[in-house]
């Protein structure tokens, strides 16, 4: 069975040719994930959802032994040739256990945009917290709950799956709108400490290729970032 957590087909074929240039992925959550990394030298890391291998190659590139996991046959392809061998990929269906992965056998975990298309989210927390050594952080992107209150109304306080519209209607990505009590209440909730959050806004670089995207992303927020550590 596929779920609708990964980006199957044409739609996993779009998203990996739009990540490499995109103003929200390219210049504005990816910079900012990995600056909340830090030095990831020597460290071993899960990327989860880890898409087109976009963070998978930023991270080995810093030093970082990486594990990357993703639901989508399409994007593992095309991760695959990203990292050239250098970071251990797997198929693996988010909404199920990390069977994989040994009790405190990582130093970080990324979840770079993929929470909210989990079901089983306190599933996959509790796994990640499980699978995390004491001290090891969990960064964590999504949609900013404020950027799908304005793009489909209604009430800020809801929780309906909403499917949004991309690629001039073509595809659309099916995700779960949250308020961010819901958001960070479930990180807690799952046993984590909250060390940063962020509104990332994008870097100085998209001025120059996309002054409109670059002005309309530094006056409504689009995304949320946390660190947290696993105590």
């Amino acid at each position: 069975m596929r779920r609708a957590t990964a980006y199957h087909d044409a739609l996993g074929d779009f998203f990996a040719k739009n990540a490499d240039t995109s103003p929200y992925n390219a210049y504005t959550d990816r910079p900012a994930m990995l600056r909340l990394a830090g030095d990831v030298s020597g460290l071993r890391i899960l990327d989860v959802g880890c898409g087109a291998g976009h963070y998978a190659a930023e991270l080995f590139a810093r030093g970082a032994q990486v594990v990357g996991i993703e639901g989508s046959a399409t994007l593992l392809r095309h991760a695959r040739e990203r990292v050239n061998g250098h970071a251990e990929l797997l198929l693996h269906d988010l909404e199920e256990p990390l069977d994989f992965a040994a009790d405190a056998s990582f130093d970080g975990a990324v979840c770079a945009l993929v929470l909210h298309h989990v079901k089983n989210r306190a599933q996959l927390l509790g796994e990640l917290r499980r699978v995390l050594r004491p001290g090891g952080w969990l960064l964590l992107s999504t949609t900013h709950p404020t950027a799908d209150w304005r793009h489909f109304g209604g009430s800020y306080f809801s929780h309906e799956w909403s499917d949004l519209s991309v690629a001039a209607g073509e595809f659309s990505i099916h995700y779960q709108r949250m308020p961010l009590e819901t958001f960070l209440g479930e990180l807690l909730t799952a046993g984590f400490v909250l060390e940063q959050l962020i509104e990332p806004r994008p870097t100085a670089g998209l001025r120059d290729i996309d002054e409109a995207a670059y002005d309309k992303l530094h006056q409504a927020p689009c995304f949320l970032a946390v660190r947290l550590r696993r105590p």
